[in-house]
């Protein structure tokens, strides 16, 4: 017991260690910023602001948007423009990432891929199948990586439960449940741009069934090293068509492997927000309860429940550094182009399940 508590209780290296022993500090990315209406821009707005990124340009119109940010994050007029291509001709960058609405991503992969320059796009990667299978063609063809950012990659509870199941320490995975979900992006206050887009079923793909239903096929998709499920089979429904009449607010997608089951649980209606991950293996189970806190339970042993090790990489900035560093080699990681086209397979599936009633086999 004493040797589990030491590994789930770890000692942290910092980088700050390495940049002492090597004596000299990682450059800068320099980055574009395609899009503010995705709330989770905020993320990149702070890490400019903190110094930990450069930002060479933003591309954005929306005049109302840029005034609210510039005013917050200290944004020089100097950094906007109308157009990626205009953007990237005057500022070069190392990488380009998109906040904008998910069916915009496609228009990022096509302009930056064929000029060698890395995306990385927020979650999911598509909206549709076809333009998921097109930024695979070209980022296969001109040999440059486009991918995904979800905040539960940066969950050190959930690396943890990955580390578990990889060294066989929970047996085989049997079941995986994952919950996603919040009161609603209107009632918790997202931004009207945010909404615009997040609610329409052409610019975000549906509602909460992908909002948050890509969280658990990402995390699924990563536990099975990448295996796809044979079968999707999903319940999407809407419980306030008089707050979100366009699109779905909740969905049950059950995932079909040959000896294991997928649960996702997506919702726009829970009491409160709701990121989790529970794993049953043949013997043992693990709960990753938030980004943080792990509990795992075995028959006849003492539970253990505490504070997951930090992980390397604990942010998308980092992350990035080290992927185009080279330093990240894993190809079905959770950000991976691999892994997120089986996710937007995933989800096409569910929603044809709830639309023809039935099961969807996948090849």
């Amino acid at each position: 017991m004493r040797n589990i508590l030491l590994v789930l209780f770890g000692l942290i290296t910092f980088q700050s260690d390495i940049q002492a022993q090597t004596g000299s500090a990682p450059s800068k990315l320099n980055v574009i910023v395609v899009g503010m209406t995705h709330d989770h821009v905020h993320g990149i707005l702070q890490f400019y602001k903190q110094g930990r990124v450069i930002i060479t340009a933003i591309v954005e119109s929306n005049q109302a948007l840029i005034n609210r940010h510039s005013k917050s994050y200290q944004l020089p007029a100097s950094l906007f423009y109308s157009s990626l291509d205009a953007a990237i001709k005057a500022r070069k960058p190392d990488a380009v990432l998109a906040f904008n609405a998910i069916n915009e991503h496609i228009e990022v992969a096509e302009t930056c891929l064929p000029l060698r320059i890395p995306v990385m796009v927020e979650k999911p990667l598509a909206t549709t199948l076809k333009d998921a299978q097109r930024m695979e063609a070209l980022s296969k063809q001109f040999n440059t990586p486009i991918l995904t950012n979800y905040e539960t990659t940066w969950y050190n509870s959930n690396h943890y439960a990955k580390k578990q199941v990889d060294e066989g320490a929970l047996g085989t995975i049997r079941k995986m449940v994952v919950h996603s979900g919040h009161e609603g992006p209107k009632e918790i206050g997202c931004s009207t741009e945010f909404l615009d887009w997040l609610t329409d079923p052409i610019k975000n793909g549906g509602g909460a069934s992908r909002d948050f239903g890509c969280y658990g096929a990402n995390l699924m998709t990563w536990l099975m090293k990448g295996k796809a499920p044979k079968s999707v089979t999903a319940i999407i429904q809407q419980y306030k068509p008089a707050v979100y009449p366009k699109v779905d607010d909740v969905a049950t997608i059950l995932l079909e492997y040959d000896d294991a089951t997928g649960v996702i649980e997506a919702s726009w209606n829970w009491p409160y927000s709701i990121k989790d991950m529970e794993i049953f293996g043949s013997s043992a189970y693990l709960h990753a309860v938030n980004g943080q806190t792990v509990i795992q339970k075995k028959e006849q042993a003492k539970p253990i429940n505490g504070t997951a090790p930090a992980i390397e990489h604990p942010d998308f900035i980092s992350y990035l550094e080290a992927y185009l560093a080279g330093k990240i080699t894993e190809k079905n990681d959770l950000s991976s182009l691999s892994n997120n086209l089986l996710v937007v397979k995933i989800l096409d599936a569910a929603t044809r399940s709830a639309k023809e009633g039935r099961k969807i086999l996948l090849d």
